[in-house]
């Protein structure tokens, strides 16, 4: 089923409509969708209770594998940003230009791999002097393209931020 895969990159606690809002609208465009934890096959649990399962550890993938990136918000990018790997994956993705989407909290993710300095972006401003003490010039908008990043600041943006990423994504 699909063409090229898109990345989801997730754990315990992610916001549950930020998971799976853009998890099936990426069904629905026609793309392969993986979810990769710290385990494969491990069952998880949003933030508001709803449970899924991890496809593949991130162990054990390659960002060259994917076509795109999304990081769902919560409290899920809390654990991503201090795993080594995820950090080494939004890099990889970075540098080869490929679609990131973050949304809410999932900034954390990108400013631990170093990505934000000198970007423009967007999330919940919970984490407003964490995304500008990283460099980026923080904004108030319901999504922001900024080259290959896509930024959304909570689950009433993610019609503006999944047609922002298919945009970015489709070229």
């Amino acid at each position: 089923m699909g063409r090229d895969k898109i990345l989801i990159l997730t754990d315990d606690y992610a916001e549950d409509l930020e998971l799976l809002y853009p998890y099936y609208r990426m069904i629905e465009a026609g793309y392969n969708v993986v979810m990769a934890s710290d385990a494969g096959g491990r069952g998880l649990k949003g933030k508001n209770g709803v449970p899924y399962k991890s496809d593949v550890s991130w162990d054990d993938i390659s960002g060259s594998e994917f076509v795109g990136l999304l990081i769902p918000g919560g409290w899920a990018p809390d654990k991503l940003r201090r795993n080594d790997k995820v950090k080494a994956i939004v890099r990889e993705m970075n540098e080869d230009g490929k679609p990131i989407g973050i949304i809410c909290h999932a900034g954390w993710v990108t400013i631990s791999a170093g990505i934000m300095k000198g970007r423009t972006a967007t999330s919940t401003p919970a984490i407003r002097d964490d995304m500008e003490n990283a460099g980026c010039k923080w904004v108030n908008e319901e999504v922001v393209v900024d080259g290959n990043l896509i930024s959304s600041r909570a689950p009433m943006d993610l019609p503006a931020y999944m047609k922002a990423f298919i945009q970015v994504l489709e070229g």
